[in-house]
């Protein structure tokens, strides 16, 4: 029997024959609830970022002090999304097919997996519990965006793509 009969399912966007536990870089784009301008505003192609904006900055460059096996590389933290490239970047003997499995070094945003998602999920935990610490009427958008770099070429456009993001936001259709 299926849990809730699929009524309350959401179709997944994840590539279904992709392991996202295997080695490689992800484009991850995370947004606000209702694309709300939380973290902040672009003045002159140039992002200011509000209080809740650096915290998202600083709890994002945090992420491999959390997830040891993670790399990061472009950032961008925008009015209601941020941008970043995650890489996975696993040694040898640790990978398996088992993406449960935790490492040794602990993680104060909750369980560690060796996956996208449990990376994403730690960071918005942490955003959030930083909110509601100091009284921000904070909220993400329920999913997010991922998006497997599959060659040099892709991974040079995103990042190309994140570090223009803040000079090409008057273009952008949420910038108001």
């Amino acid at each position: 029997m299926d849990k809730y009969q699929n009524k309350y399912r959401i179709k997944t966007t994840r590539l279904q024959s992709w392991d996202y536990g295997v080695n490689a870089p992800y484009f991850v784009t995370i947004c606000t609830a209702n694309r709300k301008h939380f973290f902040g505003q672009v003045v002159n192609g140039v992002m200011q970022l509000s209080e809740i904006g650096k915290m998202a900055e600083t709890f994002w460059m945090a992420i491999p002090g959390h997830f040891p096996f993670v790399q990061l590389d472009a950032l961008v933290v925008m009015p209601m999304h941020v941008h970043g490239i995650i890489v996975i970047d696993k040694a040898d003997e640790e990978h398996s097919k088992d993406t449960r499995s935790s490492v040794s070094t602990k993680n104060q945003f909750g369980p560690q997996s060796k996956n996208p998602a449990s990376i994403v999920r730690g960071f918005k935990i942490g955003v959030k519990k930083y909110a509601a610490l100091h009284q921000i009427n904070f909220a993400w958008q329920s999913l997010y965006h991922d998006h497997i770099i599959r060659n040099d070429i892709a991974y040079q456009r995103i990042h190309d793509y994140i570090l223009n993001n803040p000079e090409k936001w008057e273009e952008d259709k949420f910038h108001k």
